[in-house]
C-alpha cells in the first residue's frame, strides 16, 4: 500500500476529477501509473497522469522522455484497448536528450478505458472527504478496497486521504498571506477571529472555512477530528495567549505561534505559574513560528511559516509510514 506526500494527493485530485469528468462524457482516456519505483527517478511510486486521444494530459509522471514514452503507449493502448505492465530503466541511453540520467527504474500500469470505472468512483476519491482506499487487481479492474480483499493479488493499492487541516486564530495580515498559500499545499484551511469585518471572502477565497465569533464561543468549538496543525496569529499578545491556553490542550498535531522568543517566555512562563498548561504540553508550542529565513515582510514570514508546516507534515507523514 502506498503513502504519499500532500502534493502527491493535490496532483491525485487533479487526476481523479480528469477521470470524472471523462466518466460523465464517456470520453476514451487511459490511467498511467507508476506502481514501483527503484533508485531515483524524477517521480515516486503512486504518480498518476491522464491521457487524452487528443494528446492533453491530467497530472504527471516526471516529464521529458519517460513521460513521452508512456504517453506513445498509453495512445496505442487506447486504440486497442489492451491494458499493460512497463518497466523502464532511466539510463544514459533513455534520457541524455533531455537531461533524465536518474539510474533508476520505474515499473507501471497503463489502463485504457479507466473512465469505465464510473463517475461516481472517481468523483469520491477525487473528493478526499475521508481514507478510502482502491487499487488494480491482477486482471487489471480497477476496484474499490474491502476488508475480505486485502488476501487477493493486486497489481496495485493505494489510500485516498482528506488533506491535513490548518486551523488559523486571527485573521489579520499574516493570515490573509498564509491562507491562500496553505490551501494550494494541500492544507484544509479554517480561519477563527471575532472580527467579522475580516472575515469576508474579500481577504479568504474558498475553499478557506471562515468562523467568526466570540472567542469565547469559538473556543469551545470541537477538536479537529484528523490530523490538524493549529497557527496563532491574533492582533496582540493577549488574544495570542487567550487562544494558546485551550489550543494547547487540543489534539493538535503541531501548534506554532507568531512572536519574540521574549513573548514565549512570558508566556509559558505564566502558563507554568498558573498551571494552565504542563511543561510538556509548553514544549510542544513553537513560538517563534517559521523557519529562520531572515523573513521581514508579511509575504516572507507566511512563506517561513509555511515552510515549517510543510517540514513537520512530511516528518509525521515519514513517521506514519513506517
Amino acid at each position: 500500500m502506498c503513502a504519499f506526500t500532500a502534493a502527491q494527493l493535490a496532483m491525485k485530485g487533479e487526476v481523479f476529477r480528469a477521470l470524472s469528468e471523462a466518466a460523465r462524457t464517456r470520453e476514451p482516456v487511459v490511467l498511467a501509473i507508476l506502481s514501483r519505483v527503484q533508485g531515483s527517478s524524477p517521480q515516486k511510486a503512486g504518480a498518476k497522469a491522464v491521457f487524452r486521444a487528443d494528446t492533453r494530459i491530467e497530472g504527471t509522471l516526471g516529464g521529458g522522455c519517460l513521460e513521452a514514452e508512456i504517453q506513445r503507449r498509453s495512445l496505442q493502448s487506447l486504440k486497442t484497448g489492451l491494458p499493460e505492465s512497463f518497466e523502464l530503466l532511466l539510463d544514459h541511453d533513455f534520457g541524455w536528450d533531455d537531461g533524465l540520467i536518474c539510474g533508476g527504474k520505474v515499473h507501471g500500469l497503463i489502463l485504457p478505458n479507466a473512465q469505465n470505472a464510473g463517475e461516481a468512483f472517481w468523483s469520491v476519491l477525487a473528493q478526499r472527504a475521508q481514507s478510502i482506499g482502491w487499487g488494480v487487481k491482477a486482471d487489471y479492474s480497477i476496484q474499490r478496497l474491502t476488508d475480505n480483499q486485502n488476501t487477493e493479488k493486486w497489481l496495485y493499492r493505494e489510500t485516498v486521504a482528506p488533506p491535513w487541516g490548518l486551523w488559523i486564530a486571527g485573521a489579520g495580515h499574516i493570515s490573509q498571506a498564509v491562507a491562500p498559500l496553505a490551501t494550494q499545499l494541500d492544507f484544509h484551511v479554517t480561519v477563527f477571529d471575532d472580527r467579522p469585518t475580516l472575515l469576508s471572502r474579500e481577504f479568504f477565497a474558498k475553499p478557506v472555512e471562515l468562523k467568526a465569533d466570540l472567542w469565547e464561543n469559538l473556543l469551545q468549538l470541537p477538536p479537529p477530528a484528523g490530523p490538524c496543525f493549529a497557527l496563532i496569529v491574533t492582533r496582540g499578545h493577549r488574544h495570542d495567549a487567550l487562544v494558546l491556553r485551550h489550543w494547547i490542550h487540543l489534539p493538535f498535531d503541531f501548534v506554532g505561534m507568531i512572536g519574540s522568543a521574549r513573548k514565549s517566555r512570558t508566556i509559558y512562563e505564566h502558563f507554568i505559574d498558573e498551571r494552565i498548561a504542563t511543561p510538556e504540553q509548553i514544549r510542544r508550542v513553537t513560538c517563534p513560528v517559521g523557519l529562520s529565513i531572515k523573513a521581514s515582510s508579511v509575504m516572507e514570514i507566511a512563506v517561513s511559516i509555511l515552510a515549517q508546516l510543510i517540514e513537520k507534515r512530511a516528518e509525521l507523514q515519514a513517521g506514519k509510514a513506517t
